[in-house]
């Protein structure tokens, strides 16, 4: 009797890719497999909550999650006026001192998990995040490579570029955007190429900072914003899935002084709850709709006094459930809210700040399944106006009935889990049943 495959996940420091990457573990435990987590400093408990068995980094002063905490406070902090500035602005503002961040980090970590994976010895890493670790690569067994942010992360020349929220027609300024990313990016893309280089992988082109898995890359992108592609993607080795959407516990709606209206869910993410001045603003607003409002405010309860009677504040929500009963989600463009509202066939009102929400936001206009509203040129009623129009939008609303029953007839989570099975055993995963091969 052969022994289970024992699989290890290892998702960068962030909710989004920490959650996505549970609900693949959750089917790979039920197909059999022995999925098991590596946590950042700052994680710990997270994985246990669902049931896996966690494998931590070593803390050291400098890496205790209060200090990781700290300095991931301070650093939003200092960049929240950077989050009212257009992509192009914003390279050498963000996204140049957030890849500085990424590859000090990486180098950091390098030898603890060379050590742990040489202890934990699994069948297979499960990388998802959007920089290499050489000790993955060097660990003597097949990595998997999941892509859970835009697919813009993938460059095509039919593609607009990682970050940029262009559109594939913005030729303009899709070189002028191409250029400076390459500019702010090419000290610390240098810097990542010697620390590569000193642990025996190859130099990497710049802008990329994560080479594609020869094994298996899981795209999390839904069919329904796609882009057309160039040069199609190996299907041997790149596998779409209808979104990734993990199985979470039941949300009891509490009972609010106004309780009747559509429910609406606001989320910005970890870093956007930061912002407390634009959540306050957005809630003086939310009083004046016929509507409930779910509002995540993370770690910043505290700093709101005067709560509406058709708003409940939450420092945590189980998101899948809470999207499921909702009838518009207004969040920052991460890619796990955009595919959840998408899942659940809910519109999307998106408010993007940072990295990938540019694109998901672009994309969710272009392709008619949400609404891009700018975070920092809006007012209560552009605001107001947005949000009864999607609340209307019935059109928009048959077309994710679509959407979302494609989805959930052909669950994310079972593909990835088949899809690394398949790779692992070299079997060819099953297409579920009514899904045509990608």
């Amino acid at each position: 009797m052969t022994r289970p495959l024992e699989i290890a996940f290892f998702p960068e420091a962030s909710f989004g890719a920490a959650l996505n990457c549970v609900g693949i573990a959750q089917e790979l435990q039920r197909q059999g497999a022995v999925p098991v987590f590596i946590c950042h400093p700052g994680f710990t408990g997270v994985f246990a909550e669902y049931g896996f068995k966690e494998y931590h980094l070593p803390e050291t002063a400098a890496s205790s999650a209060a200090a990781i905490a700290d300095y991931w406070q301070e650093f939003t902090n200092t960049h929240v006026p950077h989050f009212n500035l257009d992509p192009l602005a914003q390279l050498p503002t963000y996204v140049a001192p957030t890849w500085k961040a990424i590859v000090e980090t990486a180098m950091t970590v390098e030898d603890d998990l060379a050590r742990l994976l040489g202890q934990i010895r699994p069948d297979a890493i499960v990388l998802d995040n959007v920089i290499m670790f050489p000790a993955i690569a060097r660990a003597g067994c097949p990595w998997i490579r999941i892509v859970s942010c835009a697919e813009t992360e993938i460059p095509d020349p039919a593609v607009p570029p990682y970050l940029s929220g262009l559109a594939p027609e913005d030729t303009a300024a899709i070189d002028i955007f191409s250029a400076a990313y390459q500019e702010a990016t090419g000290s610390v893309h240098r810097r990542y190429n010697r620390f590569r280089k000193k642990h025996g992988l190859p130099a990497l082109p710049a802008p990329l900072f994560l080479e594609p898995s020869p094994t298996l890359n899981l795209m999390l992108s839904p069919r329904v914003v796609r882009y057309a592609r160039d040069i199609p993607l190996p299907p041997d080795r790149f596998v779409f899935l209808e979104g990734c959407v993990r199985k979470e516990s039941q949300f009891e709606m509490p009972r609010l002084p106004v309780s009747d209206g559509p429910l609406v869910y606001v989320s910005f993410g970890s870093l956007g709850a930061v912002d407390t001045q634009l959540i306050k603003r957005m809630i003086a607003v939310f009083e004046t709709i016929e509507a409930r409002f779910l509002v995540n405010v993370g770690a910043m309860i505290e700093a709101y006094d005067r709560i509406p009677d058709n708003v409940h504040l939450g420092s945590w929500f189980p998101q899948p459930s809470v999207i499921g009963q909702a009838a518009l989600v207004i969040h920052h463009g991460g890619n796990n809210s955009f595919c959840e509202a998408l899942y659940h066939g809910v519109p999307s009102l998106v408010m993007p700040y940072c990295w990938d929400g540019h694109d998901n936001a672009q994309r969710a206009q272009a392709t008619q399944v949400g609404r891009r509203i700018d975070r920092a040129r809006w007012d209560a009623e552009s605001l107001r106006d947005e949000i009864n129009a999607l609340l209307q939008d019935d059109t928009m609303r048959s077309k994710l009935a679509v959407v979302s029953d494609r989805m959930q007839r052909n669950p994310g989570t079972k593909r990835a889990a088949a899809e690394i099975l398949g790779a692992l055993t070299s079997e060819p995963a099953p297409h579920p049943a009514g899904a045509a091969p990608d």
